[in-house]
């Protein structure tokens, strides 16, 4: 009975035993896995410090409109007789836009012409009779009152003469108007009236629009607090300061212009100053009402040394970059010069030719283990 009862006792002992040690030897074989294994190693895109020259700009939202923008409108009623013009043409100053019936104004500078040389010769009478007039008063033949009432009927009628001729000149105008050309040299819009209507003077709508598109102007605003910065980097607003037009879709650089009007008042209920450049636009890449991004060079930093603005990170101790020495990121503190757009130039931190974290810094920390997964492009010349 003693030997029955010792027996489960002693496969209970053996079994607690068994499994002690192969938990041990689990325990080591894992700690020896865990000494073993390599450090982790974080996959990063990396960018180049730079020594390049780079400009300072001020970006704004733009619109482009004519240089010159003119409403072709008749100065007298009639008939349109003609609109020769083509839509969505070119024209020269001085190109026929439109015919208005010349023969109601013919007639009137006929009659303004006939109404002055009868009044000439009438005036012309009235001078030999003050003549005759004046030789009989010497002589005491008549009073001289008749010869005072007659200089100033020669008065009067010399009255009646510039009347008469201002009347000719009027009506000639009024003929020269009939043929109205363009102003200006532009590009046509749509045409709104066709031979065969009639025309009042001066109507509001017009003929046609004619916009000088080359050059052309983009117009824009910019904060108020830029204005001292702009007047310091064009010297008093007497140097022209490189503009660019992009688009707002594409982002495709259009043109390049250069700053020529700068509003003289700060308008107070938005706190802006408006803004002109002026772009050669010889590709007719830019186009009245259109919507632009402009960027407006203020100056140029030469021979800076920059880095991606993306690989610029804050720390409790302010700006830093991760820099890749020998498969390892290095945090570097920056003392950053400015933030331009793209770049971010700096004092001190980073040397030219030395690659930066510009993605995976989430990730990392000083001294971890990197792999770059991309080419930098190569710094520039």
């Amino acid at each position: 009975m003693r030997t029955n009862r010792r027996f489960p006792l002693l496969l209970v002992a053996v079994g607690a035993l068994a499994l002690a040690l192969f938990g041990w030897v689990l325990l080591r074989d894992n700690n020896t896995a865990a000494r073993a294994a390599p450090p982790s190693v974080t996959a990063v895109s990396v960018g180049r410090v730079e020594q390049r020259d780079v400009p300072v700009t001020i970006n704004a939202l733009a619109q482009a409109q004519g240089w010159q923008t003119v409403v072709v409108r008749a100065q007298v009623s009639g008939e349109l007789l003609q609109v020769p013009v083509r839509e969505g043409a070119d024209v020269a100053k001085g190109d026929l836009i439109a015919q208005i019936d010349p023969a109601p104004f013919r007639a009137q500078l006929t009659q303004a012409q006939g109404a002055l040389r009868r009044d000439q010769a009438q005036l012309d009478i009235a001078k030999l009779k003050l003549a005759r007039y004046r030789q009989l008063s010497e002589t005491g033949t008549i009073p001289a009152l008749d010869v005072d009432t007659q200089a100033a009927l020669v008065e009067q009628m010399q009255g009646t003469l510039m009347l008469d001729e201002g009347a000719v000149l009027e009506a000639q105008n009024n003929l020269n108007y009939t043929r109205i050309v363009a102003p200006i040299s532009g590009r046509v819009g749509m045409r709104l009236l066709d031979a065969g209507n009639l025309i009042a003077a001066n109507d509001a709508a017009g003929i046609v629009t004619i916009n000088q598109i080359s050059p052309i102007s983009v117009l824009f605003t910019l904060p108020q607090g830029e204005f001292q910065r702009l007047s310091n980097a064009s010297n008093g607003f007497r140097t022209a300061l490189v503009t660019q037009a992009y688009g707002q879709e594409s982002g495709e650089l259009l043109d390049t212009g250069e700053l020529v009007v700068v509003d003289n008042r700060v308008d107070s209920s938005t706190a802006t100053v408006q803004l002109k450049a002026r772009f050669a636009n010889t590709e007719s890449r830019l186009w009245p009402g259109q919507l632009l991004n402009v960027r407006l060079t203020l100056q140029t930093l030469r021979d800076a040394v920059a880095l991606p603005t993306i690989a610029v990170n804050q720390g409790p101790n302010g700006p830093f970059a991760y820099v890749v020495e020998n498969d390892t990121a290095v945090v570097r503190p920056l003392v950053i010069e400015m933030r331009q757009d793209e770049f971010t130039t700096v004092k001190s931190g980073v040397r030219p030719g030395e690659q930066v974290v510009i993605e995976g810094q989430g990730s990392l920390r000083d001294g971890a283990r990197v792999a770059v997964r991309n080419e930098p492009t190569p710094p520039h010349s």
